[in-house]
């Protein structure tokens, strides 16, 4: 290791033998983190009067689900009406028993789909976005290369989100100390994945080609607000304008009109006017 990256790096922290829990470590999320799982309350969850009974924050996974709801009602799809419960995860809301319940990892979003004879429930935003993609048979292709195309990059979605979420935007926005090593790391993988979007996106109009997808709702929440320089403040430091071919589609998105309301839904921060902490009916949109 050369002389300039062993001066980077803390030099007071040795390894213990046994990792030990130390809340105050925690950051911005030291009130809700923990290294166990489970209820830390009892608390139901509502029920409203629609099917579907969503449980979410308006996070990028939450978003990812309510574009797709919303893209449903504008085809005309009634039974895709629902309701959606704020779940606020910065006040642990997530750990109330109901929502365990519904998803045991107690992450955002859980659905609960009572259309049936027994209620069904869907945890994993991509977990969801595909189980209703098949109940309405629309925005996943059913059979063939392009079926098989969708999928990879749903999954690719669900396992590289985290260095861009979990990884750099913890370490660049919330962690309680600035590590370079971290950073760059991070910093490194995300700006890899910018590319390999922009490169991909410079071929194609969707992610899978002519056709919008649930792939393309997956991924827009996380990289196409990366990518536009809204998320982290890290704009300027990602240097985003490297990446015109995925600001393109980001942007063609974005003026969709049933992408703007998903955005909104269970969204308790920034403008009031983008707000919407709960939806229970279209006309909650005003």
């Amino acid at each position: 290791m050369s002389d300039s990256i062993t001066k980077a790096l803390p030099t007071d922290y040795v390894v213990p033998k046994v990792w030990q829990w130390k809340q105050a470590n925690g950051g911005a999320f030291a009130n809700i983190n923990r290294p166990v799982s489970g209820a830390t309350q009892d608390k139901e969850l509502p029920v409203g009067k629609h099917p579907l009974q969503l449980y979410s924050m308006g996070t990028p996974n939450g978003v990812k689900v309510t574009i797709l709801l919303e893209e449903l009602l504008a085809l005309g799809h009634s039974g895709a009406e629902y309701d959606a419960w704020l779940i606020n995860i910065s006040q642990g809301d997530q750990f109330g028993s109901g929502f365990v319940e519904a998803n045991p990892n107690s992450k955002i979003p859980a659905l609960m789909d009572h259309s049936g004879a027994e209620p069904i429930r869907v945890f994993e935003s991509v977990a969801i976005l595909m189980y209703l993609a098949e109940k309405f048979g629309v925005f996943m292709p059913t059979s063939g290369a392009a079926r098989a195309e969708c999928l990879s990059w749903l999954f690719w979605q669900a396992g590289s989100a985290p260095y861009v979420g979990g990884g750099f935007g913890h370490f660049y926005a919330y962690a309680p100390v600035k590590i370079e090593y971290a950073i760059d790391r991070f910093t490194m993988e995300t700006k890899r994945q910018l590319h390999l979007l922009d490169q991909l996106l410079a071929k194609r109009r969707y992610i899978i080609g002519d056709q919008y997808t649930i792939a393309d709702m997956a991924i827009l929440p996380w990289y196409g607000h990366v990518a536009m320089g809204d998320a982290y403040n890290a704009g300027e430091f990602l240097n985003v304008t490297e990446y015109p071919h995925l600001r393109r589609w980001a942007l063609e998105l974005g003026e969709r009109a049933t992408v703007q309301r998903g955005k909104r839904v269970n969204k308790v921060w920034g403008d009031e006017r983008e707000q919407l902490r709960e939806r229970h009916d279209a006309s909650d949109f005003g």
